[in-house]
């Protein structure tokens, strides 16, 4: 019951101030970074060969970002010319309408090139991070830049192999950023003016490509951030570091962002069987503190995320047809799939949505510790390029971004 009221004060607190700045909110994997979204009434089988596609445009450029959506306006970003790499944020309504376009500066245009990052927004601000690891902060009616800062230049950052890819991370007037340099680590910056609010050291180690997390635990504001061989919860408020946890992966890549779960458990994973794996703690009741429960680093998932739900874990293998159910209290897998790829997946109103990395598929299932059920699925028609931008449901929407290609298909019940 008080972790509830907590969440709903939280909630109402984060909405009162996007009501002050004008309605909408929309972050990487929902509402709660969590892959979970709250939307209803959705459809429990898709027609042959899937849903209706309400829209589409290919135009896009490079890019492995997924989209974000809010009051009433779709956020993109892209490379479209690979010679002149510049990013650019795309806006559209609902109905496919193009509205605007702002180049924002270079983009990374090494290995997979193109944006990463999922826009944030919050209110009437946008924010993104290049791969180069630069942070821009938008007007999100006019596409004005507000306000940028510079990773390597202002934070004494590296660059990182692939690019930087986290998805910033909103916290009332704070945006949390994970830098990667040796003394400004994890950092909270003022959203509004770009200022400097706290600075963590962190383990002094170099940035990976996840994204950061904030949650209340009984009473105590907390983030968790990861970096190159560190899991890391900080005081949300001061950037002081409560507790650390070796996290080992040879490439340093940990790409799955940590997922809070049942009031005091956390779940985190890396991508190779050399490595850490799929890792429970348990925080200790004032969060100073966690325990490892169970490491299984027979689960291998790049950067799928993972889905909790009533006690299990659902997860897929990285470029396997493998889905597994995990029993989140003991490890252990109670079910799996080899019918479909692995990839990315969401949930909503009662259903998971499955994005198969190698196949270019979209899977509708029903997962339990009864059974793994494909109910529906179709092809993705549009794009090229790897399948790595994680799906979005808005409203009666399902958002697939392919490369160059975003798609709109209506996933509501009439």
């Amino acid at each position: 019951m008080y972790k509830t009221f907590i969440i709903l004060v939280v909630t109402g607190l984060l909405a009162a101030s996007c009501a002050r700045e004008g309605n909408g909110f929309s972050q990487w994997r929902g509402p709660n970074r969590d892959g979970i979204y709250p939307e209803k009434n959705l459809l429990k089988e898709w027609p042959e060969g899937g849903p209706e596609l309400l829209w589409s445009f290919e135009g896009l450029g490079c890019g492995h970002s997924s989209v974000a959506v809010t009051g009433g306006i779709v956020y993109a970003t892209g490379v479209p010319d690979t010679i002149n790499s510049k990013g650019i944020l795309y806006a559209f309504d609902l109905k496919g309408s193009f509205l605007w376009e702002k180049e924002y500066g270079p983009e990374w245009n090494e290995s997979f090139h193109g944006p990463r990052s999922t826009p944030t927004v919050v209110g009437s601000y946008i924010y993104i991070e290049s791969g180069f690891g630069k942070v821009y902060c938008f007007d999100s009616k006019t596409a004005e830049e507000v306000w940028s800062v510079d990773f390597i230049k202002d934070f004494g950052a590296d660059s990182i192999q692939f690019g930087f890819s986290e998805s910033v991370l909103v916290d009332g007037e704070k945006l949390i950023c994970v830098p990667g340099g040796k003394e400004n680590n994890v950092v909270a910056l003022n959203r509004f003016t770009g200022e400097t609010i706290w600075s963590s050291p962190g383990n002094g180690e170099q940035a990976t490509y996840n994204s950061p997390i904030v949650f209340n635990h009984n009473g105590q504001r907390m983030v968790v951030a990861m970096t190159a061989g560190s899991v890391m919860g900080l005081n949300a408020n001061t950037g002081e570091m409560a507790w650390r946890v070796h996290q080992f992966q040879d490439n340093k890549i940990h790409a799955n962002t940590p997922v809070y779960l049942d009031g005091n458990l956390l779940v985190c994973s890396a991508s190779r069987r050399d490595s850490s794996g799929l890792v429970l703690f348990r925080l200790s009741e004032d969060g100073k503190n966690v325990d490892v429960i169970w490491r299984d680093n027979r689960i291998v998932n790049a950067f799928g995320g993972q889905v909790f739900k009533d006690g299990y874990i659902f997860t897929s293998t990285y470029l396997k047809k493998d889905w597994r159910i995990i029993n989140a209290e003991n490890g252990e897998m109670v079910q799996q799939n080899k019918d479909f790829g692995g990839g990315a997946v969401i949930y909503a109103d009662g259903l998971y949505y499955c994005y198969a990395e190698r196949e270019g598929e979209i899977g509708l299932m029903e997962a339990s510790p009864g059974g793994i059920k494909i109910i529906s699925s179709f092809k993705v028609p549009l794009g090229a390029g790897e399948h790595w931008a994680h799906p979005v449901i808005s409203g009666d929407k399902l958002f697939i971004r392919h490369g160059n290609a975003l798609m709109v298909y209506k996933i509501g019940i009439s």
